[in-house]
């Protein structure tokens, strides 16, 4: 425990990092599920095929062989293009490519998540703003959006919770996050059981604290229905 202790101020370092991967994943996640969506719903022939196949195929594939695949990948094109203009090869950061790598991996989940959820606003009442003379952007943030995020929000929430623990994962790459430092410290200290107890708490302190707010958040959206 006296080990634990002096590790603290160490592991609370992996946990932020843990945290903001899991957040600017989470961020890029939601661009390219929205962008996946949008093409499914209205991108014509070409573009539904490419996200009908970004989002089976990503889906099909353990987050642990995406992230290899990126991570090296990456590396790979990025010194292909710097010895392409002359330069010498760059090391590819092993955040950037967790952040890359899990973002790339749920924004096929919320891609589904967003489909759905733009399925069930009722139709009706989009034709009824259309017919009313609502602007584009009027009738989307008006009328849809607010039902959208009402609809969303459930299986948003849910891939969040999923994503919080493949953050776990990127620690294979060498990043120095919550668990790739507990793995470090608890061999050094030949404790390994209590350094991942501790890793098992912060997870769960995480997933508690974000399942209270978004369940709050689903009952401010469900007002009034």
């Amino acid at each position: 425990m006296e080990a634990l202790i002096g590790a603290g101020p160490l592991l609370l370092q992996g946990f932020w990092v843990t945290v903001s991967v899991a957040v600017l994943a989470l961020a890029l996640a939601s661009v390219l599920g929205a962008l996946a969506a949008a093409a499914r719903l209205g991108g014509g022939p070409v573009g539904r095929g490419a996200a009908a196949a970004y989002s089976t195929v990503v889906r099909g594939i353990p987050d642990l062989v995406t992230i290899l695949i990126i991570y090296f990948a990456g590396q790979r094109l990025v010194n292909a293009l710097a010895g392409a203009v002359g330069l010498e090869g760059v090391d590819v950061s092993a955040y950037a490519a967790g952040v890359l790598a899990i973002g790339f991996i749920y924004g096929a989940y919320l891609a589904e998540t967003f489909r759905g959820a733009w399925l069930a606003v009722p139709r009706g009442q989009i034709e009824a703003g259309v017919a009313l003379g609502l602007s584009r952007s009027r009738l989307l943030w008006r009328i849809a959006a607010p039902q959208l995020m009402r609809h969303a929000l459930p299986g948003y929430a849910n891939v969040w919770q999923v994503l919080v623990k493949s953050t776990a994962v990127v620690s294979v790459i060498g990043l120095s996050d919550l668990v790739g430092l507990a793995l470090k410290v608890g061999r050094r200290e030949r404790d390994p059981f209590t350094f991942m107890l501790a890793v098992l708490v912060a997870y769960l302190l995480i997933t508690a604290v974000s399942g209270w707010a978004l369940a709050r958040a689903e009952k401010r959206l469900a007002r009034g229905t």
